[in-house]
């Protein structure tokens, strides 16, 4: 693996860079389709039951079709989990635009959530941009020991966003969730975006440990090792909880877009804060980078912006709390 070398710079990725986009690929495909067989489940459910899990029902957890959906997204945060051990994070993440694509194509032949011409130009932005991330990611930073990490999430700088991250959740969660998250798409996904930037920092150090451990290099007689595995169970609960309610509550082609982008983003913010991924990368593939990643961000906006909005009701919209005074 090289240390912190430009993606750009050689005729080929590193075979870490190559089995990272393989597992952040398959990855993305099972948590794609996931969001659709949950949402089945979810309606299934809410039949049955009367109480929406956007309302605070848990019938759900009795309904086989969700667990046959949360089966299907656990196949692929393990693949996602083992992606992040090979290949940065800058790279990994943005690659996650392939489960927008297949939850809308989903969407429109399952849940008739239609995706218009437009739609599909999105589709193809967003593998567009996703080439070009990976023609120009760094290559995964050598790391020796779990230590090494955990130098890294105790920097100043990385201690500062996750201070913001917790505060953030803490007002979204007990102030703006009970007035605005009915109505308002924006709260659930903050929510889940913001712990699911911590969750993959803590992620690609428990996935480097654990590879470390497989090589040989025990790590697992390190405390850093467990406290990381701590933060990703919390982390990821929470995102699931917000998950549910924002799939149960929203159109899926609202939510899986919106998710994608606040998570692509701040995910990205924290890995180049904590891991410095562009370290020692050239300005022009940094651009590159971020050229890549815009355009893959516009592509799930403009998959959002077209779907079929006539079976939204007018008050889930995203502008009600900008809007209120």
């Amino acid at each position: 693996m090289g240390g912190g070398g430009e993606g750009a710079s050689g005729p080929e990725l590193s075979r870490d860079n190559m089995k990272g986009i393989v597992l952040a690929l398959l990855s993305s495909g099972f948590i794609g389709a996931s969001f659709i067989i949950k949402k089945k489940g979810l309606r299934k459910a809410a039949v049955a039951s009367g109480v929406r899990a956007g309302v605070g029902g848990y019938s759900y957890l009795m309904e086989p079709l969700w667990w046959v959906g949360m089966i299907t997204m656990i196949v692929g945060e393990v693949a996602n989990f083992v992606a992040y051990a090979f290949a940065p994070a800058v790279l990994v993440t943005p690659l996650g635009a392939l489960s927008i694509i297949v939850s809308a194509v989903l969407a429109h032949f399952i849940l008739n959530e239609r995706l218009h011409a437009l739609g599909v130009l999105g589709c193809v932005m967003c593998i567009a941009g996703s080439v070009v991330i990976v023609i120009h990611a760094p290559q995964e930073q050598e790391i020796t020991s779990v230590r090494e990490i955990w130098n890294m999430a105790t920097q100043p700088a990385f201690l500062l966003y996750v201070a913001s991250v917790i505060v953030i959740v803490f007002v979204l969660v007990f102030y703006f969730s009970p007035l605005y998250g009915q109505s308002n798409v924006l709260i659930y996904t903050a929510i889940c975006s913001l712990m699911g930037s911590l969750s993959v920092m803590s992620v690609k150090a428990l996935g480097t440990s654990l590879k470390l451990t497989f090589e040989g290099t025990n790590q697992l007689i390190y405390p850093e090792t467990w406290f990381f595995m701590l933060v990703v169970a919390t982390c990821v609960l929470t995102q699931m909880n917000y998950l549910n309610k924002a799939l149960d509550t929203f159109n899926t082609a609202i939510v899986s877009p919106i998710y994608y982008v606040m998570f692509t983003t701040l995910t990205i913010l924290a890995s180049v804060i904590m891991f410095k991924d562009w370290s020692g990368q050239s300005p022009g593939s940094i651009i590159s980078e971020i050229c890549g990643l815009i355009v893959v961000l516009s592509g799930t906006i403009l998959l959002h912006v077209t779907k079929d909005y006539e079976r939204i009701p007018q008050s889930r919209s995203v502008w009600p709390l900008f809007l209120s005074n």
